[in-house]
């Protein structure tokens, strides 16, 4: 009579499949795949193998607390001749003497997560339960069948294993890059991502209907973003604040990357890491999703508006020298950031497959819960605000009009109205090269085009504004080039008188300091002029100039000023706004690389940092972190301080752990400039 299946040992092959399914830098030791793709076991028994027609093996693989069939969360592998599409299948290999070799997959829909595998070993009546260790299964864009699945393999790269990136920040018309270190393959951030979901609160409610959806992009996606803010007071990774008040935590500005956030989050028994703000959220959003599969990208949408009751009209009340009166919640973001993720959504039609809206930074609550989305991106352009989910919010953020109600002396009001003031150069990082994609036109029309009016008559044609006539007289503000920190300079406001009539006019012009959510600050430039003549058909040019010592000390972390034109024209009566908002530069950090770069030799990074003001920095540190570069950040602090015109310098040692194009991102804090990022983009070379 034969002996039983004995298992010696299994190997799971982790270092060829990571390297298979695009996971390897999460590491060989253990086993993370991507499902709709096979992936190969080894099995050595001990006195001899395993015999066709003699032995029934079977694979079990279950995940969540509490696996059913029924659920999708349990299922059971009978080896067959060939791997099966669309179902949990195991296939002979090879068989060789004592060695079993075996090709397992599972169904492009299945519930992704942490797996566990056990093999079944039976000969007649006789059976044996062997323990195989456990898995992890991500979704899959390479994958035709599943809802993730992207046919483009550099998007794939860019939006799913790419471990580095850039965020836009600035003006619309300043948009500048700030380096973003999402490292979504170092070490502990597949845990912390996997924590995340046994964190939520649906999963603590009914774990069983929870890990039951895990198999939908959709779903996975609204609890992200309800999970990477704490407003719900739900373990959630970030605690956000606006207010420039950060001495008890980090400041929104001073965070490279996710990774130092979602270990301190892990590390400190899942408490909200303080402090984050809208690109912050947005960025460890990224992380997770990408993390988790499911390609991601993050967007910035300049003239942002928050609109608080849902009418497509944000309200602003001015007084006479441009500030505003805080009568109503609705505000204009400088810019707000959100993530989009691709995938079907089998809940709608087909027509809005694609790319989804998502966003964790807390603004409203979505059916109770501070999170939104996904909001598939062509809903929005075509206005259709009854699909699921946020569509009127995220519309609005895009193509909501503007009203400003100026408050005269006398208390009577004058109000101007503005149709295309938000929803502005909105942009995303380019595939394979660290320059600006414009994505406007993907959620929305040009403005004034006929699509466009169409688009609004569907969305809400009975709170959509219609421009006032036009006075004939506009006002254009012109800047300097060299708005940089510590100087003085001058900005210009150009009034054009279009009409064949001359006009006696006021002219107010104020300058005040601002946050990126509105929020104004103390001004730090005024004029006020009585008689200003516009001559027909005339241009006037006024100046003002914007002096360090009047914003030096006023300028919050965002480095913006808010500039306010009112001319108000005698005879009519009318009332003329302009405004811009204007960022003010950052000095550069220089990064060079010493040595040459290749794969577990020691590199040397020379940062340098001059100091552009009058003043001299004290408390100075650079702090630099790469995915595959460095072990998490480093941090190199300068004792002295560095005076007006001197160079901030430090070395850091580190060691690139994988080859190919890695990003090294540097923050720079000191007492008087805070916030300055620089990176250096490095090959690495594999190793000889």
């Amino acid at each position: 009579m034969a002996q039983d299946l004995e298992l010696e040992r299994f190997d799971l092959e982790c270092e060829t499949n990571n390297r298979n399914h695009r996971t390897i830098e999460t590491g060989c030791r253990r086993l993370v795949v991507r499902r709709g793709q096979p992936f190969i076991i080894t099995l050595y028994f001990t006195s001899r193998g395993y015999e066709e027609g003699v032995d029934e093996i079977a694979l079990n693989v279950q995940t969540g607390p509490c696996p059913f069939e029924e659920s999708g969360t349990k299922a059971r592998m009978v080896l067959s001749d060939s791997i099966r599409e669309k179902e949990w299948s195991a296939a002979i290999a090879s068989n060789d003497s004592t060695r079993l070799t075996l090709n397992l997959c599972s169904p492009p829909d299945a519930r992704i997560g942490r797996y566990r595998l056990t093999m079944e070993a039976s000969m007649g009546d006789q059976g044996t339960s062997f323990q195989l260790g456990e898995f992890i299964l991500l979704f899959n864009s390479w994958c035709p069948d599943d809802a993730v699945y992207l046919d483009n393999e550099d998007m794939s790269c860019e939006y799913v294993v790419t471990q580095h990136g850039l965020i836009f920040q600035g003006t619309k018309d300043y948009i500048y890059s700030v380096p973003w270190n999402f490292g979504q393959f170092e070490d502990g951030i597949l845990d912390a991502c996997l924590q995340l979901l046994d964190k939520n609160p649906k999963f603590l409610k009914d774990s069983n209907r929870d890990c039951s959806r895990r198999n939908d992009p959709a779903y996975i996606g609204r609890i992200i973003t309800a999970m990477v803010n704490c407003n719900d007071e739900d373990n959630g990774v970030l605690f956000g604040r606006w207010d420039d008040k950060y001495d008890d935590g980090i400041s929104p500005m001073a965070w490279i990357g996710s990774v130092d956030i979602l270990r301190r989050w892990t590390r400190y028994g899942c408490q909200a890491v303080k402090y984050g703000q809208c690109w912050v959220f947005a960025a460890v959003a990224c992380t997770v999703l990408r993390c988790l599969g499911i390609p991601t990208r993050v967007v910035t949408n300049y003239n942002s508006a928050h609109d608080t009751n849902s009418n497509l009209i944000i309200e602003q009340f001015l007084d006479e020298q441009g500030k505003r009166q805080l009568r109503h919640r609705d505000m204009i973001w400088n810019f707000h950031c959100w993530v989009e993720s691709w995938m079907t959504r089998p809940d709608l039609s087909d027509n809005y497959n694609g790319w989804q809206v998502l966003d964790p930074t807390p603004q409203e609550k979505s059916e109770g819960v501070y999170c939104c989305g996904p909001a598939p991106v062509k809903a929005i352009k075509e206005g259709d605000l009854n699909e699921i989910y946020d569509v009127p919010f995220i519309f609005a953020e895009v193509n909501a009009d503007v009203i400003y109600y100026i408050q005269q002396k006398d208390g009577s009001t004058k109000k101007t109205i503005h149709t295309s003031q938000v929803g502005k150069c909105i942009s995303t990082k380019s595939v394979g090269r660290d320059t600006r994609e414009d994505i406007t036109n993907n959620y929305k029309y040009p403005e004034g085009s006929e699509e466009e009016r169409k688009v609004f008559e569907k969305a809400n044609n009975e709170n959509k504004l219609v421009q006032k006539e036009e006075t004939g007289v506009t006002i254009n503000i012109k800047v300097s080039e060299n708005m940089n920190k510590g100087c003085d300079f001058d900005v210009f406001f150009v009034i054009n008188n279009g009409t064949s009539v001359e006009r006696q006019c006021r002219l107010m012009l104020c300058a005040r300091t601002v946050n990126y959510s509105g929020v104004l600050g103390t001004e730090c430039g005024m004029k006020d002029l009585l008689n200003v003549v516009l001559p027909a058909h005339g241009e006037r040019t006024v100046p003002l100039r914007i002096l360090y010592e009047k914003y030096g000390s006023c300028l919050t972390q965002d480095n913006l000023i808010k500039l306010v034109a009112l001319l108000y024209e005698y005879q009519s009566k009318d009332i003329i706004l302009g405004l811009r908002d204007i960022y003010v530069k950052n000095p550069d950090i220089k990064v060079r690389i010493l040595g040459e770069p290749m794969q577990k030799r020691k590199l040397v990074a020379e940062i340098t940092l001059k100091n552009p003001l009058a003043q001299p920095l004290s408390g100075c540190v650079f702090t630099m972190e790469g995915a595959g570069l460095t072990e998490g950040q480093q941090k190199k602090q300068i004792d002295s301080c560095i005076g007006p015109g001197e160079d901030a310098k430090v070395r850091v040692d580190f060691v690139p752990q994988y080859s190919g194009l890695r990003k090294l991102v540097v923050d720079f804090e000191s007492d008087k400039l805070k916030g300055v990022k620089g990176y250096r983009n490095v090959i690495i070379a594999p190793q000889r």
